[in-house]
This record gives C-alpha cells, structure tokens and sequence, in this order.
C-alpha cells in the first residue's frame, strides 16, 4: 500500500502543521487508510505504524507525537515535555520546540492555535459540546499563560462535518438557544423539525468572540467525502461497526 500521505495545510499558519486526511495508512477494511486512534477497534499494532508515518512527516520521533484521552471536555492541558502520560483532556497547548501536539476526529472540530511571535501552540478537539462548554477559549487562555498575545494568535478549523450533513433535533436548538437566543442564527431548517447545525460557523464565532487575530476554517466536510476522510456520522448511518479517526498536528 501506498505510504504517501495527504497533508491539508493553511497558509496562514507559519508553523509546521497539517491536517491529515485517511490517505497514505496501513489500516484496512472499515478503517482503510490513516487510522490514528487507539481508541478505535482497529489493530493496535497498526495504529502505531499510521501514527509512526505522521511524526515522520512531522520531523519527529513517534514518542514526541503527543495527544489527550479526549471526552468532550473544556479541559486544555500544558505540555512542557515529551511524556507518556495522556490524560483526559480535549486540547493541549506548548512553547516547547520539537514537539506535535495532536488531535482525533471524525466530525468534530480539529483546531490548531498558534501565536509564532511568542512560539505558542495549540491543538483541540471541539465538538458541539466541547465548543458550548468553551474549550476554544479555554486554549487560548492556556497559550495566553505561556506568553501568547490573543491578537497574535491563528486558529485554524480543520475538517469537520459541515452544516448540511449535520442533521439535529429540536431539543440541541434548545441547548443551544438557552446559552444565547443569537445562536438560532447557526442552524437552519430541516425536514419536519429536524435542523442543520452550522459547527464550523459557530466554532469560527466563539474564536473571533474571543479576540484572536485571526480565524478560518479549511471548508472540507468530513461526511461528504468518504475518500479522504472518516465520519462517525456516516459510518453511523451506513451502519459500520467502527470508525477510524483523523490525526492533525502542530509543532514548533
């Protein structure tokens, strides 16, 4: 099988970074291509040799690819060297050179924060929940604490589900609007009284709220192209077993 990797990048992110797609992996049958999670039931073994290929391209060892236990948290954790630890958490931040922050997802938000005035970084994992409870803001706090100026920091939306695959019911318009009624404004209707959540615009919302200097989303949709990308949505409706989860990363 091909090793080539798919690396999805922005230019407004100075720093080494990429968003992976499931291109240029070892995993096979549902899993078939870059499958980074251990959490998934894929094998480990092979996990480990997709993860492997993604600190090589990030110029490091595969133990200096760090990541969290991810549980849908605002939680952020500040890494200062290459542990084993993995704690739960649902983002990390660094100003420590020669380390990859990483992140899992298959649908939710992947986003990589970087301040390369300061050498902050950050990566987090924002789902709705993560992004209503305020993990974006929570990272830039935490890049903040290691010198980061708020003004000075790129957040960068990776691959996610986009609003017309993100199908919801009446009782998530109603989390929603109970933290704020402006947030009516990201969901439009669907059939009967389903809605669509726009999760990158809200996600885009809460980092320009918060003061960064600047915020974009990459405009892929993790649901709508089953290629390049994993989804827990349409393995979901397709009825699969699993799914395999994408990587992104960011180093100094």
């Amino acid at each position: 099988m091909a090793t080539t990797l798919e690396i999805i990048t922005s230019d407004s992110l100075p720093l080494q970074h990429g968003f992976f797609t499931r291109k240029g992996g070892a995993s096979s049958g549902i899993f078939a291509g870059l499958n980074c999670g251990a959490g998934s039931s894929d094998l480990a073994e092979v996990v480990e040799i997709n993860r492997a290929r993604v600190a090589e391209a990030m110029g490091l060892p595969a133990t200096h690819l760090l990541g969290v236990h991810q549980v849908h948290s605002a939680d952020v954790v500040t890494v200062t060297d290459a542990t084993d630890a993995r704690p739960r958490a649902d983002a990390l931040v660094t100003a420590t050179p020669g380390i990859a922050l990483s992140i899992l997802t298959a649908d939710c938000q992947p986003v990589l924060f970087a301040d390369p005035k300061a050498g902050v970084i950050g990566a987090a994992h924002a789902g709705w929940r993560g992004s209503v409870d305020g993990v974006l803001e929570a990272t830039l706090t935490a890049m903040e604490t290691l010198g980061a100026s708020r003004s000075d920091i790129t957040a960068v939306i990776g691959p996610c589900i986009s609003q017309r695959a993100y199908e919801v019911g009446p009782e998530f318009f109603d989390t929603f609007t109970a933290e704020d009624p402006g947030y009516a404004r990201f969901f439009a209707n669907g059939t009967g009284d389903r809605l669509l959540f726009d999760l990158p615009a809200f996600g885009l919302h809460r980092l320009r709220s918060a003061g960064v200097g600047h915020a974009e989303w990459t405009r892929h949709c993790t649901y709508h192209d089953p290629d390049r990308f994993y989804s827990y949505r349409r393995t979901t409706h397709a009825r699969e077993a699993d799914y395999g989860r994408l990587i992104s990363a960011i180093r100094l």
